[in-house]
């Protein structure tokens, strides 16, 4: 059996996304959810990672708390990753469905975009 390959984590990301309360979706209307292998040797040093298998996804742009700013100076977009190896090396070593991991870690990330606690997370996550 061949491991999941970039398409079918865009899937299981898709079917996240839309399994996630519509009011929240409205409010992520500018958000791009991106999957690659890896986080890019730049994320990896920034980040200080011992290894690109320590991280299964990363919100980078400007938060809502911050929207107005980026509007004025044409910031970069806001962007969901989600790491396809790292997400399947988590999933190898844990009992959980492939599906559940893809949720969580992109409504993790959106939780970082609206600046939410880990609970506000957990909610939101229990809901979809």
């Amino acid at each position: 059996m061949r491991s999941p390959d970039l398409e079918a984590i865009e899937q299981l990301a898709r079917a996240a996304w839309e399994n996630l309360p519509e009011e929240f979706r409205a409010l992520c209307d500018d958000l791009i959810i991106q999957v690659a292998e890896f986080p890019d040797d730049e994320v990896v040093e920034q980040m200080n990672l011992e290894s690109p298998f320590d991280i299964m996804g990363l919100f980078t742009g400007i938060g809502m708390a911050h929207a107005p700013a980026m509007a004025e100076t044409g910031g970069e977009p806001n962007v969901i990753h989600l790491y396809r190896r790292p997400i399947l090396d988590y999933w190898a070593e844990h009992e959980e469905m492939l599906g559940d991991i893809v949720a969580h870690v992109l409504v993790h990330e959106i939780g970082h975009h609206f600046g939410l606690s880990d609970d506000d997370m957990e909610e939101i996550e229990a809901r979809a």
